[in-house]
């Protein structure tokens, strides 16, 4: 199933998902794709004049994959302007996944301050690809595709704080706009900034993560390519705490990212 076909059906039937296999991430589904799920369900309560400002994210624990999977959202507080809404993963009567965020309408406001410029990169075809090759990188990157312009891939030994490069839907996908949800699957596609300083394999994860949006969000389609660059603001005893940004391929700022990862080795 392609990542607009899973979205289409948490729209259909929330209570009744099934992630497959093709978007496994080690003993667990993509958390990048549990989150979009949970967004969608999320999203499906609030009125559409209020896009989503910010989410918080945890994993609680692995989403299994060919599994039945449950989404659901409650808002928790309906403002004037700002909606506040928790969704959850449900799988075996367990929350996997844990989502809070606030949806807000535009204010009139005299204060507006453009983005930082984005980060140069050598061009797509220049940059080094990280190919999916079953049984060896994780299998949802047979999705999307990543190309590295910035540090080091992963167990390279690379000792740079930055790393990142272009990302996007990998294959023949449908053309169709940018979604939030699309946005989640990309921006965490890329593992933790902490595993190109390691020389040899060990598994990291996400533990908590941290995402706001530029509203409104650029026009973006599912052809494009996107930048993305993180930069780790410090590691140590297992724990590294990383920010990120990811902007459209002409440098426009989509989202800011922040990730505390876990790395076992």
């Amino acid at each position: 199933m392609t990542l607009s076909e899973l979205l289409q059906a948490v729209r259909e039937t929330p209570q009744d998902v099934v992630v497959p296999s093709s978007w496994g991430q080690g003993r667990a589904g993509f958390g990048g794709l549990a989150a979009a799920l949970v967004f969608e369900a999320m999203q499906a309560k609030v009125p559409s004049d209020r896009p989503v400002r910010s989410l918080s994210i945890t994993f609680v624990g692995p989403l299994a994959v060919d599994v039945p999977v449950s989404f659901e959202a409650e808002v928790l507080r309906e403002g004037k302007a700002v909606s506040q809404v928790l969704g959850r993963a449900m799988q075996n009567g367990q929350v996997v996944t844990l989502v809070q965020g606030s949806f807000g309408a535009a204010r009139v406001s005299a204060v507006r301050v453009e983005a930082e410029p984005a980060p140069e990169l050598p061009p797509v075809e220049a940059c080094q690809e990280l190919p999916y090759i079953s049984g060896a990188t994780p299998e949802f990157t047979r999705h999307l595709v990543m190309r590295w312009g910035i540090g080091g891939l992963p167990f390279s030994g690379n000792t740079s704080r930055e790393m990142g490069g272009w990302v996007r839907q990998r294959g023949e996908v449908d053309r169709e706009p940018v979604t939030v949800s699309h946005l989640l699957a990309l921006v965490d596609a890329w593992p933790p900034a902490v595993l190109p300083h390691l020389n040899s394999f060990a598994p990291g994860s996400s533990l908590t993560w941290t995402i706001e949006f530029v509203q409104p969000l650029p026009i973006l389609d599912t052809h494009e390519w996107c930048r993305y660059r993180a930069v780790i603001e410090h590691a140590q005893d297992g724990y590294g705490h990383c920010a990120a940004a990811l902007w459209t391929g002409k440098g426009e700022l989509v989202a800011l990212s922040r990730q505390t990862v876990t790395v076992f080795g």
